[in-house]
């Protein structure tokens, strides 16, 4: 579709800034209406109307406008109605194109509210100003925008929303201030006290505040993870960072910085070495509840006079469900239970005699060493390994077989313990921390 070079044909471009540093500019229907009403006074011909919201800082961008100068080269319309320059291009490249199409007598006009740049030397300059000046604005924006939350740091006042707890406020003055909430800040500072005095953990909070009805001001309940976040906030003592920064707030602490550190403390984890730890229990039992897998974990206890205890924990992982009830076993009171059910217990003989003969090597090799004989060849394996089935095993033998298990299981190492219930084909489910058949 090519124009004739007398005949004029517009194409009206209104854009608005989907950022915030154009809140103030004229919206889209506006400038369509008063483009509109320009058009229609001075009988413009509008073949085509775009209209985009995006911001037109960065250069090739925007696809509407890209479209339009296509359009443009292709001799689709050789003139552009918009509002102001600055609608058009705020950045040196897309400005470049606007004025590459004038050169080439592509594009005859741009007409605005208030005036009209045609392909001529002086107007072309003005546009460019005009265009440039845009640009400046907006990189001076970032500058002073910088500047100011620097300056607000500088004075205790924490940029942004404030966190649970507190309210930003607007005094008579304009000055934003942070101020604690009447309703919630009680409760977030109940909610450290049961941390740090109490010993809470975080889920333990969050049935807390869940029990207690405890709404955010978007009338959401607190997720575990806004939890970790909010107790690890220094802003509650009085406290925080901007940038690299920090700075002394404002705004009237919640909690001294003496609770905060205890809480501190208390939420420390010790770093888990995955892969590094045996639970060799784990694949022995199914949940009796859900019947779901069963896991295993670490947990550190601290004395009065400072001295830290292990303790490993079975449990259901609650994979299958997230609010199964069977309560936590201990891994002695486990072992305990699996030596009482040793008689009922299905064993892979095989295995288990095969094992029992290098545990007999072992302890021959280390019997030579200690008498320095180096002859000494004492055979204590009762029977040849090739004793595949149950019966072919005497009494006697079997026990052997459930002593040197019960040796394992009582002195052995995890790794020895995860090795020697390979020989066990019996399965267990927990129960209300009971072992079960």
């Amino acid at each position: 579709m090519k124009t004739t070079e007398n005949k004029i044909q517009y194409c009206l471009y209104a854009r608005k800034s989907s950022e915030s540093d154009e809140k103030q500019a004229m919206s889209i229907d506006g400038q369509l209406r008063e483009m509109e009403e320009l058009a229609k006074r001075e009988r413009i011909e509008v073949i085509e109307v775009i209209t985009e919201s995006h911001s037109a800082k960065e250069t090739g961008q925007r696809d509407k406008f890209n479209y339009m100068v296509e359009c443009i080269a292709q001799g689709k319309y050789n003139a552009i109605i918009t509002w102001a320059p600055d609608r058009i291009s705020r950045n040196a490249g897309d400005l470049g194109r606007i004025v590459d199409l004038m050169d080439q007598g592509k594009l005859q006009f741009i007409k605005t509210h208030s005036q009209t740049f045609s392909n001529n030397p002086n107007e072309k300059f003005l546009l460019m100003i005009l265009c440039s000046q845009a640009k400046l604005e907006n990189d001076n924006r970032g500058i002073n925008v910088k500047r100011g939350l620097k300056n607000k740091c500088s004075i205790g006042i924490r940029p942004g929303v404030a966190p649970i707890g507190y309210l930003n406020t607007i005094k008579a003055n304009r000055i934003a201030t942070v101020d604690l909430d009447p309703e919630r800040a009680e409760i977030i500072r109940e909610m450290f006290y049961k941390v740090a005095n109490q010993g809470f953990s975080g889920r333990m909070v969050k049935r807390w505040l869940d029990s207690e009805g405890f709404k955010t001001r978007n009338n959401c309940g607190l997720t575990l993870g806004r939890i970790y976040a909010t107790l690890n906030n220094p802003f509650y003592y009085g406290e925080f960072k901007y940038g690299s920064k920090w700075y002394k707030g404002s705004h009237k602490p919640l909690i001294t910085k003496y609770i905060y550190d205890k809480v501190q403390i208390q939420l420390e984890v010790v770093p888990r070495q995955w892969n590094k730890q045996v639970f060799p229990f784990k694949k022995l039992c199914k949940c009796g509840s859900c019947g779901g897998s069963v896991t295993a974990e670490v947990k550190y206890r601290r004395t009065k006079k400072g001295i830290i205890n292990t303790h490993i924990y079975y449990h259901c992982n609650r994979i299958r469900d997230y609010k199964c009830k069977e309560p936590y076993i201990t891994e002695t009171e486990l072992i305990k239970q699996l030596i009482i059910l040793l008689p009922e217990l299905k064993l892979n003989t095989r295995y288990l005699w095969q094992e029992f003969n290098e545990e007999i090597k072992r302890l021959n090799h280390l019997k030579a060493i200690i008498y320095s004989d180096q002859e000494a060849n004492i055979q204590l394996t009762p029977h040849n390994i090739k004793k595949l089935k149950l019966e072919d095993l005497s009494q006697e033998e079997y026990l052997m077989l459930q002593s040197y298990l019960l040796h394992i299981l009582q002195f052995g190492t995890p790794e020895e313990r995860l090795k020697i219930l390979s020989g066990i084909q019996s399965k267990f489910k927990l129960s209300d921390r009971r072992l079960l058949l």
